[in-house]
């Protein structure tokens, strides 16, 4: 541990780690770094924003049979939402990092690595490169800027630094190629881990998570939509994206003061079965629906998506469709998928059922990223029984998800008198109706038409016409309402 006085306000600076470059001063925020025995101020390093994350500099824990120290943190931006990455250093003296991206840990050390590695923009999410010895799937490929740093670091960092990054996933191992010095990436493997694993402690609490989240430091706003004036109501710190229910102007959080980022016209609100806010208990956690969120399939088939947060528990969602109600989290361990019919998550074998392209029609609330109307993603689902899995393709990002059906017993359990028993009651649509008889039709009139088949095909064809079209009809004007 080295000493050192901050050259800006005389403030005492620790360098815990030999390896560290800079460090930010806690009182002035000066940028401190290291250079042999002398110490130099370059500059101002901006406040992170303080958000719905636990860990804070000092956070202890173990990874194996070492423990660890939470000693440096820097806050990164991309067009979509932020993430953290928290600097670890270990009891033997080595050196790890700590990704936190919406309530999901990736624990990833530097290794070194003489094979030819692709170049930045030849990585595209979902695509396979072997690596290190395996296979593996592209999460995620971003260009991200840095928007503020706390404590001390391995590499000189300000405001504006920029990293080219991508992610990349087997099962539950993780690799991340960091080209932001080189065209010629660092190479950083872990896997994905929790903080019960980790076994951490010093954490932040859930009422200060709750206080100061969504807030700079020795900074207390108050948010009023910047378009229309009127209040949103959303939790502080699980914010990076908010849609005014009012005016639907999109505000973003992630500066120091709420921008209107696009602004539209004035409209109402969609009615939705659980209204936003809405408070639920689940497994003994009270949870807030603080988005909604609704999407629409290539073939016209709509549904409802709810995201609901603990701050302890982290984020869930509960999506509404005209089948019934499920709940669905994002996934720590990826299946096995080749691109393929089948994928594999532990020894369950999921088979393909669909893929389509689900395109955003409504939000409103806050959400962990940025969201909009028009967003779309390329959905594969595959299937096991009633339970199910989902990937989630776009330019950028490969997710994966898995849910499971939940009666609305459950979700009136849940929500008590938060939500209207009448609207429980899951909806055949009338498209799928139309479908039924119509192939009841053709089942009915099928040894007339192999009989006599030059005139009874048309008669059946118009029987079929009358049935689907004021069916699809009446089921285009429903989701236009929507």
């Amino acid at each position: 541990m080295q000493n050192v006085s901050c050259p800006s306000c005389g403030a005492n600076v620790q360098f815990k780690s030999h390896a560290s470059v800079i460090a930010v001063c806690e009182y002035c925020k000066s940028t401190i770094i290291k250079d042999a025995d002398a110490v130099k101020d370059i500059g101002r390093m901006s406040d992170v924003l303080d958000d719905y994350s636990p860990i804070q500099i000092g956070t202890a824990g173990r990874f194996g049979s070492q423990g660890f120290t939470v000693i440096g943190r820097i806050q990164l931006r991309y067009d979509a939402g932020l993430w953290n990455e928290w600097y670890l250093l270990f009891d033997d003296g080595n050196p790890a990092w700590l990704s936190d991206a919406s309530g999901q840990y990736t624990l990833t050390f530097e290794k070194q690595n003489g094979a030819l590695l692709p170049a930045f923009n030849d990585i595209h999410a979902g695509s396979l490169y072997s690596i290190l010895g395996q296979t593996w799937i592209a999460s995620d490929v971003r260009t991200a800027q840095c928007t503020g740093g706390q404590g001390e670091l391995p590499f000189r960092v300000g405001q504006g630094w920029e990293a080219k990054v991508a992610d990349l996933r087997n099962g539950r191992n993780f690799l991340t190629l960091d080209y932001a010095d080189a065209d010629r990436p660092k190479v950083y493997a872990g896997q994905s881990v929790t903080l019960d694993q980790l076994q951490c402690q010093l954490l932040r609490d859930e009422d200060t998570i709750r206080n100061s989240s969504g807030k700079l430091k020795s900074k207390v706003e108050r948010l009023g939509c910047p378009s229309c004036g009127s209040n949103v109501n959303f939790v502080p710190g699980v914010t990076v994206h908010i849609v005014c229910p009012s005016c639907r102007a999109e505000i973003d959080t992630t500066t120091r003061t709420a921008a209107v980022m696009e602004a539209s016209h004035r409209m109402t609100a969609n009615t939705t079965t659980v209204e936003l806010g809405a408070k639920a208990t689940i497994g003994g956690s009270a949870y807030l629906v603080i988005g909604v969120m609704k999407r629409r399939d290539d073939e016209g088939s709509s549904w409802t998506e709810y995201l609901m947060h603990n701050p302890g528990k982290g984020f869930m969602w509960l999506v509404e469709t005209g089948e019934g109600w499920f709940r669905a989290k994002v996934l720590d361990e990826w299946p096995l998928w080749n691109r393929d019919e089948t994928a594999k998550l532990g020894n369950q074998t999921y088979r393909k059922e669909y893929e389509y392209d689900a395109a955003v029609t409504f939000a409103a609330g806050a959400f962990n990223w940025r969201v909009h109307a028009g967003d779309t993603v390329r959905v594969t689902e595959f299937s096991l029984g009633k339970n199910s899995l989902a990937a989630e393709l776009t330019a950028n990002e490969l997710t994966w998800s898995q849910s499971a059906p939940v009666s609305a017993d459950q979700i009136r359990a849940w929500f008590g008198t938060e939500v209207k028993a009448e609207k429980l009651q899951p909806k055949t649509p009338i498209l799928s109706i139309a479908k039924y008889f119509m192939y009841g039709l053709l089942a009915f009139n099928f040894i007339p038409l192999m009989l006599e088949f030059g005139h009874t095909w048309k008669y059946v064809l118009f029987a079929a016409a009358a049935i689907y079209v004021p069916a699809w009809g009446i089921s285009k004007m429903n989701d236009e309402r929507s």
